[in-house]
């Protein structure tokens, strides 16, 4: 049994964007095995409404959160299997998509990544088996590359970016809550991103000017954010919103409403710590850096944190700090983003 959350599904209101901007009233059919609208392998999956509905649906849910099995979602999955296949380590991605599938009466399989994920058997085949059993595969791994073949190989599962070496995005959606709750309104706000251009910056840049903030990124040369983003944010940007590159941290994070930063060396990358340790210490978030901002500037950090390294303990601990909130919002971006996905 499928709840259905509103009057039109995520796909039918991409499908009615896509008609308004071509200018007819023809539907074209989607073919059977499209991703549009089953899959979210990354942020530009999304429509800007697609992530405004996203977020003020994840808001409902953790209001209600406190009514468990009173909530009008409690069976939203009921019958629904989604599969987690996780090559990388996670705490706060698997535990909060655990949570997220129960609270929403669904369940879920978990079979180990040497099996799964293509060690065994190609992962065109892992998907057309699983699809025979479940409706959904959560899917961490490395190569973004690795996500879309294993999408593009079935015609129902829905699939989902859990994170890869490229993209980040169901962590962008949690900081998007995040700078909600903090500013109400997001438009016009600006945002430094400290550190290594990596997956969780990629993401959260093409969320975040969705909603209008603008965004500088300051890394050392040669970690710099992929050139394809260039590209990415004319696209989908709001309100003139912009990113800006920089190599000085101070110039980045003077007078910004937010500093966000992450860790310098992601997984996959350990045979570069020490390397990354000396180039990135400049990029480090401390009180000084922090001065910079506005006043009342908040501090962001997809954790796990390495503190005394991207961040001290005085900014992680501080009344500034917002990771906590982020970690939790985890669960409610992720329980509308399964409601999206698996309505009919």
């Amino acid at each position: 049994m499928k709840h259905r959350t509103r009057e039109m599904t995520w796909a039918d209101r991409r499908a009615a964007a896509h008609r308004q901007n071509a200018g007819t009233s023809a539907r074209k059919p989607r073919s059977k095995g499209s991703l549009e609208g089953r899959c979210f392998l990354s942020v530009l999956d999304f429509q800007p409404e697609d992530l405004e509905h996203n977020l003020t649906l994840a808001a409902t849910l953790k209001r209600d959160r406190q009514l468990d099995r009173e909530t009008a979602t409690s069976a939203a999955l009921e019958g629904t299997y989604v599969a987690l296949l996780f090559e990388k380590p996670s705490l706060r991605t698997r535990s909060t998509f655990e949570i997220a599938i129960r609270e929403l009466g669904g369940d879920f399989i978990d079979p180990s990544a040497d099996v799964a994920l293509g060690k065994r058997e190609s992962l065109a085949d892992v998907g057309r088996t699983l699809e025979r059993w479940v409706e959904g595969a959560v899917v961490r791994t490395y190569e973004q590359a690795r996500l879309a073949d294993l999408a593009l190989a079935t015609k129902t599962l829905r699939v989902i970016n859990a994170l890869s070496n490229e993209e980040h995005p169901c962590q962008a959606l949690a900081d998007c809550l995040t700078l909600q709750e903090q500013w109400g309104e997001t438009r016009g706000r600006t945002v430094a991103f400290v550190g290594d251009g990596n997956n969780v910056a990629t993401s959260f840049i093409q969320a975040a000017v969705m909603l209008g903030v603008h965004v500088h990124v300051a890394s050392p040369e040669g970690f710099e954010l992929p050139k394809t983003i260039d590209a990415d944010v004319p696209r989908v940007a709001r309100h003139g919103a912009e990113l800006r590159r920089f190599h000085d941290p101070v110039a980045a994070v003077r007078d910004v409403d937010a500093v966000y930063t992450d860790a310098w060396t992601s997984m996959g990358w350990e045979a570069e710590v020490a390397v990354r340790q000396r180039l990135f210490a400049p990029y480090q978030v401390n009180d000084t850096l922090m001065a910079h901002a506005k006043p009342d500037a908040c501090f962001l950090h997809c954790l796990p944190a390495h503190r005394g390294e991207e961040v001290t303990d005085s900014v992680m601990d501080s009344p500034a700090s917002v990771v906590f909130d982020q970690a939790e919002n985890r669960l409610h971006t992720q329980k509308a983003l399964l409601l999206m996905l698996f309505e009919d």
